[in-house]
C-alpha cells in the first residue's frame, strides 16, 4: 500500500502484544505515511522476508504522541472559538527571542511538522541554535501551501500524471498519487496580444494560433460599430476566427482601435474578450488537462484564465497570514514556481520561488531542504523623497543589497523607516529580492500590515485571530520599539531620503541610471564597445534620422527613439500607487494637450482585472486610452516575450538606419532580444516614467531642461508640470483602491469563468494521453524506472555540446517566447501538420517534452563559442558540421556519446525554469563545467541528475587553454561528497580538477537516484 523508505526500521518496543518479527531485515514504510494511512485504513500492510504483515492503529498509538506535544497551547477568545497552536515560547529558551522573525517561522514549522523522519528533533535544535549554525547546517521547511503558475505548473502536473501511470504499471494504486501539500495552480501565463493597437492589426501574432480549432462555448459581447450591415466579406467581430489572413489595416492617428478584419472601432471590453477567447481556443488542450487535474487530484485548486496574474491572486486572494487546520493555527507560508512568489514576504508571509522539480517533491509531502540562512538586517532610516516612487525605492535597495553580496541569504527589514512604507510598497520591494540573489526579503507583520488586511476584507474574527496569534508567538513587530530588534548576521543601513528616481538598462536590470543622467548615459552607450551596455555606433552615424510613413503622416526615428512602451503585470501592478501615479500623470498630460505618437507600440496588460477596476474608479483609465495604453488582457504578455510585431514601416526604418531603438517597460526582466528582435535597448522604469518616455518619444532627453512636449498652442510642458505629488497618489489610493480590489476579486472568483465551466475534460483516474496532441505528452522520465538504485556511471570520452561564455540565462537555455519558424521545434510541429500560426509559444507547450527538448538552447541570442555568432547552432565535433543544437545532440546520443557543457560565470541566471534543466538532460547532457552557477538553476541541474562542476578558483576554460573540441573523461566516485574535487582528463593529455558543486547530503541523494523525480517515484512504488 505504501512505498518503502530506505534506512528506517520499526523498533520492536513499539509493539505491546509481544509479536515476534525478524526486525533486522524488515523493509519498512515511512512512519509519517503510515500514520497518515491509519487515519483512513484500519491496518497497514508491509513486507518482511517475502511475507506480508499487518500493523493496526494499536501498534502506532505510542508514536502518535507528537514529539513537541508539550508545546501545544490554547489561543482563547471571548467572542470566537478557541484554537490550539504550538508555542515556541514554552521552550523557555532565551535564544528564541534573539531569532530573526523569519527564522522563527522556520522554527515553528519544524516544531509542528516534527515526525522524527522528515523533520527530526535535531532539526528543531539546529534552528533554535541559529546564531552558531547559520550558513552551514541543513534544515527542512514544510510550507503551508504550494503555488504554481501554468507555464511552470504544467510540466509539474504532467510529471505527476505520468507518475500515476508509472505507479499503475508497477501494480500500485494511481489514486494514491496526489499532492499532500495544498496546491493552487493559476492559469495566467498563456495570454498573447492578438487584438490591440497598431501593429496588432497589421500581422498575426508571432506565437501563432489555432485558427481552425473548434471554439469553446462562449457568449461573445455584442459588436460595436462593426455589425451585420457591412460590405466586408468577413464575419462580425464576434464571429469565430476565419482561416484566411486578415486584411491589411491602416491605423490613423488619433482614431479608435480598429477591428483587424473590418477596420472599425473595437473598444476595450471587446479587446480583452477577444484576447481571452483566442487564448482559450489556442490553449484548449492545456486547459482541458488543467481541468482534469482539478477533478482527478485531491488537494489541487485551479484558478482559470482571465481571473488574475499568479502573484496578484497570491496577494489578493490566497494570502491568509495565519492558516487553520483541524483546530490548529500556524503561520501562512508558501513556495511557488513563479519568480514573484517572494512578494508575499512584504505581508509577513514567508515564501520563495522553487523550480517545478522541487515543487513536485513538495506536492508529495516532502519538505524543502535549505541551508539555515544567514539573515541580513536591513535598517531603513530617513524619509522618502517626495518624487521617488516605490519602484525607485525598490531599485535603490536592490543596488545596496546587490553590492553587499548577500546571495542565498534572508533579508529582514527593520528600523523606523519601515513604518513609512505601505503594504503595497513592501510587497513591491519584496518582489525584487531575486535580483540581488537573496532568498527572501521579509517584512514582519505590524500595524500597517493589519490595516492592509482589514482593507483586504478580512473578517473581524480573522483580524482578531491574526493579531492575537502572531503576538502570542512573537511574530508581530513594532518598528519604533528598538527593544524588539532581534540579532542579525549583519546589518545594512539605508537612508530613504537618498533615493532618487532611476531606470535600469539598456540590457541588464542591474545597470541603473539616474533619470537626471539618462540622456548622457544613453549617448555613452552609443559610444561604448558592444557589451552589457555598449552599442558601438560610429560618431558620424549617431545623428542619423530615418523618415517613414505611418498612416498618412511622416515621422522620423533616430537613436534612442521609443518604439515600444508597455505597462505590464510584473512587479508594478501589485502596487496601486505606481499605477495610479502613471494614470494621474496621463490625466495631466492629456489635459495639457500632450499625446503619444501612434507608431509607438503601447499596451496595458494588468496583472489583475482589479487594476482596471481601480484605474476606472479613480477616473484615470480614459486618459490611459487617449495616450494609446489600452487594456489588452490579463496575464503575462510582453514580460514573457508575447508581444505583437511593430509596424512594418517602423521595423524597416530601424533596420535601414541601423538604429538603436528603445523599449520602455514597467517589468522586472528585460534581457536583450526578449521584447522584439529589432529593439536593442530596453529600459525598466516605473509606470509613470514609462508614460513619460512614451510621450517624449525618446529616452535621450533631460527632463529637467527639456520639455516633455508642446501644447497645441506651442507652450512647453515639462515633466514637473504633470508629475503627481505623493499626497495626490496616496489620497487616491486610500480612498478608491485597496478595499475594492479585494472585494471585487473575491466576487470574481465566486462567479468563475463561463468559458472554463463549459470546457469538457476527462474524469478518469489516469489521464487519457492523446498521441496526436502537440501540447500534452507523457514525458519519458519514468520509462526505465526500477525499484533498485543505479549508481552514477563514469563519463568516458564525453564531448562538449556547447562552449558558452558568461551570464548565460535561463532565457538562453529554455526560451519562453514565440517559436521561430526555422527552429528545430518548428520543424517538429510542421511534421505534425501545424502551420506557423498554430505554433504558439514555448511557454504554452511546456507540457510537450518533444517541443521543449528541441527548444533547449534555441535562443537567437545564444553566444556559442563553437560558432562565433549568435544563434541556436553548435558544432558537431566528430563531423565538423555546424547544425541545430538538438540535431547535434541527437547524433551524439545515437552514437552513445555522453555530453557536457562548458560555461563561464553565472551560468543559469534569470527566471526559474525547470526545462532549463530538463531540456539539457533529455539532450544527453550529464555535467556542466562552469566558473560559477546561479544557485537556483544549479539546484535544478542536481534535481535532474546533472552534475554541476565548477572550475577551481582562478581557473577557466580559457586559462586552461581548452578549445572545447577535446574529449573529456570524468570519473565520478561512488562515495562522491559535496565540494569534492574530481579529475577531468582530456584527449589531448591535459588534466585538471573541478569541484563537485553539490551543497548537501540531499543533493547527493537526488543525484545518485538520477534526479528528484525518480527518487519520489521510487518511494511511491509498492
Amino acid at each position: 500500500m505504501i512505498g518503502p523508505v530506505a534506512g528506517r526500521l520499526f523498533s520492536a518496543d513499539w509493539f505491546s502484544h509481544g509479536e515476534e518479527f525478524p526486525w533486522s531485515t524488515v523493509e519498512i514504510v515511512s512512519i509519517s505515511e503510515a500514520i497518515m494511512a491509519l487515519g483512513s485504513y484500519p491496518k497497514v500492510v508491509f513486507g518482511c522476508r517475502g511475507n506480508r504483515y499487518e500493523m493496526s492503529s494499536v501498534h502506532l498509538s505510542f508514536y502518535t504522541e507528537h514529539s513537541f506535544s508539550n508545546l501545544i497551547d490554547t489561543l482563547k477568545s471571548e467572542k470566537h472559538e478557541d484554537r490550539k497552536y504550538f508555542s515556541p515560547a514554552k521552550l523557555q529558551d532565551p535564544r528564541y527571542d534573539e531569532l530573526p522573525l523569519s527564522i522563527r517561522v522556520l522554527l515553528e514549522a519544524a516544531i509542528r511538522k516534527c515526525d522524527d523522519f522528515y523533520v527530526r528533533k535535531e532539526d528543531v535544535e539546529t534552528i533554535l541554535d541559529w546564531r552558531r549554525q547559520q550558513g552551514s547546517a541543513e534544515v527542512p521547511f514544510s510550507p503551508a501551501r504550494l503555488l504554481l503558475q501554468d507555464f511552470t505548473g504544467i510540466p509539474a502536473m504532467v510529471d505527476l500524471a505520468a507518475m500515476r501511470d508509472a505507479v499503475a504499471r508497477q501494480g500500485g494504486d494511481p489514486s494514491q498519487v496526489n499532492p499532500k501539500c495544498p496546491t493552487d495552480l493559476i492559469v495566467d501565463h498563456a495570454l498573447q496580444i492578438d487584438f490591440g493597437k497598431c501593429a496588432i492589426q497589421n500581422a498575426p501574432n508571432p506565437g501563432g494560433g489555432d485558427s481552425q480549432a473548434t471554439p469553446v462555448k462562449s457568449t461573445p459581447a455584442k459588436p460595436r460599430g462593426c455589425g451585420p450591415q457591412r460590405s466586408c466579406s468577413k464575419g462580425a467581430c464576434n464571429d469565430p476566427p476565419s482561416t484566411s489572413a486578415p486584411a491589411a489595416a491602416v491605423q490613423i492617428e488619433n482614431t479608435p482601435l480598429l477591428c483587424p478584419f473590418h477596420l472599425q472601432p473595437v473598444f476595450e471590453p471587446e479587446i480583452a474578450l477577444k484576447n481571452q477567447e483566442k487564448e482559450l481556443i489556442r490553449n484548449r488542450e492545456r486547459l482541458q488537462f488543467f481541468k482534469w487535474c482539478s477533478q482527478a487530484f485531491k488537494n489541487v485548486n485551479v484558478v482559470p484564465p482571465d481571473i488574475s496574474a499568479v502573484h496578484q491572486v497570491n496577494l489578493e486572494y490566497l494570502c491568509q497570514a495565519v492558516q487553520e487546520h483541524e483546530d490548529f493555527v500556524y503561520p501562512d507560508s508558501v513556495v511557488g514556481t513563479d519568480s514573484h512568489t517572494t512578494m508575499v514576504n512584504g505581508l509577513g508571509i514567508l515564501g520563495w520561488g522553487v523550480g517545478g522539480i522541487e515543487s513536485e517533491a513538495v506536492m508529495l509531502g516532502q519538505p524543502v531542504t535549505l541551508t539555515l540562512p544567514k539573515v541580513v538586517g536591513c535598517k531603513l532610516l530617513g524619509s522618502v523623497n517626495v518624487l521617488a516612487t516605490s519602484i525607485d525605492i525598490v531599485l535603490g535597495i536592490t543596488k545596496h543589497l546587490r553590492q553587499a553580496g548577500i546571495s542565498g541569504k534572508f533579508v529582514e527589514f527593520f528600523g523606523p523607516g519601515v513604518s513609512q512604507l505601505s503594504a503595497p510598497d513592501r510587497t513591491t520591494i519584496a518582489n525584487m529580492c531575486p535580483e540581488y540573489n537573496a532568498t527572501v526579503s521579509f517584512f514582519p507583520v505590524d500595524d500597517v500590515t493589519l490595516k492592509h488586511f482589514k482593507q483586504a476584507n478580512f473578517s473581524e474574527e480573522k483580524l482578531e485571530l491574526v493579531e492575537a496569534y502572531l503576538k502570542a508567538v512573537k511574530l508581530f513587530r513594532s518598528y519604533q520599539d528598538l527593544g524588539e530588534d532581534p540579532h542579525y548576521s549583519e546589518v545594512i543601513e539605508i537612508d530613504l531620503s537618498s533615493i532618487v528616481p532611476h531606470v535600469s538598462g539598456p540590457k541588464r536590470s542591474q545597470d541603473r541610471v539616474e533619470v537626471s543622467n539618462m540622456k548622457k548615459d544613453f549617448l555613452n552607450c552609443l559610444n561604448e564597445k558592444v557589451g552589457f551596455k555598449g552599442f558601438h555606433i560610429p560618431v558620424e552615424k549617431q545623428t542619423t534620422l530615418m523618415p517613414f510613413l505611418h498612416g498618412s503622416r511622416e515621422y522620423q526615428l533616430t537613436h534612442g527613439s521609443v518604439v515600444l512602451a508597455a505597462l505590464i503585470s510584473c512587479t508594478n501592478n501589485c502596487n496601486p500607487s505606481v499605477m495610479l501615479a502613471a494614470g494621474l500623470l496621463a490625466k495631466k498630460a492629456v489635459g495639457a494637450g500632450l499625446s503619444v505618437r501612434p507608431y509607438i507600440q503601447t499596451s496595458l496588460a494588468p496583472g489583475s482585472g482589479m487594476v482596471t477596476h481601480y484605474l476606472s474608479a479613480s477616473g484615470v483609465l480614459p486618459y490611459f486610452s487617449q495616450l494609446g495604453f489600452e487594456v489588452v488582457g490579463y496575464g503575462c504578455a510582453t514580460c514573457v516575450g508575447n508581444t505583437s510585431p511593430l509596424p512594418e514601416a517602423v521595423v524597416n526604418a530601424i533596420k535601414q538606419g541601423d538604429l538603436v531603438a528603445c523599449g520602455v517597460l514597467s517589468g522586472s526582466r528585460h534581457f536583450e532580444g526578449r521584447l522584439c528582435d529589432c529593439v536593442r535597448a530596453n529600459y525598466l522604469a516605473s509606470p509613470p516614467l514609462v508614460v513619460a518616455y512614451a510621450i517624449a518619444g525618446t529616452v535621450s532627453i533631460d527632463f529637467e531642461t527639456e520639455p516633455l512636449g508642446l501644447t497645441p498652442e506651442g507652450k512647453e510642458v515639462y515633466l514637473r508640470d504633470v508629475w503627481p505629488s505623493r499626497e495626490e497618489v496616496q489620497h487616491t489610493e486610500e480612498n478608491m483602491v485597496i478595499s475594492s480590489i479585494f472585494r471585487e476579486l473575491r466576487e470574481k472568483m465566486k462567479r468563475g469563468n463561463k468559458l472554463w465551466k463549459d470546457l469538457e475534460a476527462s474524469e478518469a483516474e489516469l489521464f487519457p494521453w492523446d498521441p496526436k496532441s502537440t501540447y500534452i505528452r507523457c514525458p519519458p522520465f519514468f520509462n526505465k524506472l526500477t525499484k533498485e538504485l543505479c549508481e552514477p556511471q563514469p563519463m568516458e570520452n564525453a564531448h562538449a555540446l556547447l562552449f558558452l561564455g558568461d551570464m548565460v540565462t535561463t532565457d538562453h537555455i529554455s526560451p519562453a517566447g514565440s517559436i521561430a519558424r526555422v527552429s528545430a521545434a518548428a520543424k517538429y510541429l510542421q511534421s505534425k501538420r501545424l502551420t506557423p500560426r498554430e505554433f504558439n509559444s514555448y511557454g504554452a507547450r511546456r507540457g510537450n517534452d518533444a517541443v521543449m527538448t528541441r527548444g533547449t538552447f534555441a535562443s537567437i541570442k545564444l553566444q556559442n563559442r563553437f560558432v562565433g555568432k549568435a544563434g541556436p547552432k553548435t558544432l558537431h565535433v566528430p563531423s565538423g558540421q555546424i547544425m541545430d543544437v538538438f540535431d547535434a545532440a541527437e547524433r551524439y546520443q545515437r552514437d552513445g556519446i555522453p555530453l557536457i557543457i562548458l560555461a563561464g560565470k553565472k551560468y543559469g541566471s534569470g527566471n526559474s525554469r525547470d526545462w532549463a534543466a530538463k531540456g539539457p538532460y533529455l539532450l544527453g547532457v550529464r555535467a556542466v563545467i562552469a566558473e560559477s552557477f546561479e544557485k537556483l538553476h544549479k539546484n535544478h541541474l542536481v534535481a535532474m541528475g546533472i552534475a554541476p562542476l565548477q572550475f577551481l578558483p582562478g581557473q577557466s576554460a580559457d586559462s586552461l587553454e581548452l578549445s572545447g573540441k577535446e574529449k573529456f573523461s570524468l570519473c565520478i566516485p561512488k562515495d562522491l561528497s559535496p565540494g569534492q574535487e574530481i579529475t577531468v582528463k582530456t584527449s589531448t593529455g591535459k588534466t585538471f580538477q573541478v569541484i563537485a558543486s553539490f551543497e548537501n547530503a540531499v543533493d547527493m541523494v537526488f543525484y545518485k537516484h538520477g534526479g528528484i523525480l525518480k527518487f519520489v517515484a521510487r518511494n511511491a512504488l509498492p
